[in-house]
């Protein structure tokens, strides 16, 4: 890491810093030397690592015009987000407003404020292209394609430094509503005798490009410190494993024997498409699947049943 970021204790916002990915960047930051503000959604307390932690709705304009008066940030990093694409069914302006208003405010009392600020904008690789459009698969995706879309022309209008990072599905210990996190939930109940021995799965072909989060916010640094404004760039592991795999990893680390049920569902297998976006520069994944999966598992079985494991 260069040097300068070790003396200096640059200044980094942190959104959705409660979330699955922001407690792990929260925490990495902070012990790379960044001083660390996180920012949480409505009255929840903060609950990771860092310099100082704020409260702010990031789709009212007010209070983050506020926010990045107080902060004056170097960097920002804006992981807020509704991620589900099943409540994005339910609730699609409500997705919307969450994920292109948040983010047109941010960048905007960024350009207002503090224009010289570097910022990541996290997308997805579930995004559509342009060409594309007639074929949104989800309102999720389509809140992601628009959030990118601002991002990248506030860029290019304002000469801001905006920077995309699209991660592949994230995995690790930790609270998340990922399919290896729910694999392991229900194992660990079953570990604690709160739960039948049988695992349903929807398609155990899926495939997935899963990346351990841990990976990801190392990623987000070296994009901070030799991405380029103006570019997308990929995170994702490079490899495809099919839900079996993980089933039978999860087996390997259980206490107990389970049985595995396929449900033999059409399902949409994300798999991100193959793109002009980059790698960040000079990034590579350390962290092993085993190691991932092993590490899930780990966390969940020091939960209690019929509370977080219900």
């Amino acid at each position: 890491m260069d040097g300068i970021i070790l003396n200096s204790r640059p200044k980094l916002l942190i959104t959705g810093a409660n979330g699955f990915i922001g407690l792990h960047a929260c925490r990495h930051f902070q012990h790379a030397g960044y001083e660390v503000i996180a920012t949480t959604r409505g009255s929840s307390a903060f609950k990771g690592e860092a310099s100082q932690s704020n409260v702010c709705n990031l789709v009212n304009k007010k209070e983050v015009l506020q926010l990045i008066k107080k902060v004056k940030p170097d960097y920002i990093l804006h992981l807020a987000a509704q991620n589900h694409v099943g409540d994005s069914w339910t609730n699609p302006v409500l997705t919307i407003e969450t994920n292109v208003l948040s983010t047109l405010y941010l960048i905007e009392a960024i350009r207002m404020v503090k224009p010289d600020s570097k910022i990541i904008v996290v997308g997805s690789m579930l995004q559509v292209a342009p060409e594309n459009y007639t074929q949104i698969p989800h309102p999720y995706s389509l809140s992601k394609t628009l959030q990118i879309l601002v991002a990248q022309a506030w860029e290019t209008l304002y000469n801001m430094n905006i920077i995309i990072v699209k991660p592949s599905n994230l995995i690790g210990p930790g609270f998340s509503n990922g399919v290896c996190s729910l694999f392991a939930k229900q194992i660990a109940a079953m570990e604690q005798g709160c739960r039948e021995q049988v695992l349903q799965v929807n398609n155990l072909q899926a495939q997935r490009d899963f990346l351990d989060v841990r990976d990801a916010v190392t990623g987000f640094r070296f994009a901070f410190e030799k991405g380029i404004p103006g570019h997308s760039y990929n995170l994702k592991s490079g490899k495809l494993y099919s839900l079996e795999k993980i089933t039978q990893l999860l087996q390997t680390f259980s206490t107990v024997s389970f049985e595995v049920i396929d449900n033999l569902q059409v399902i949409d297998e994300q798999i991100p498409p193959a793109n002009d976006d980059l790698i960040v520069p000079e990034w590579r994944p350390v962290i092993s699947i085993e190691k991932s999966i092993e590490d899930i598992l780990r966390f969940y079985r020091g939960l209690e049943c019929n509370t977080q494991l219900d």
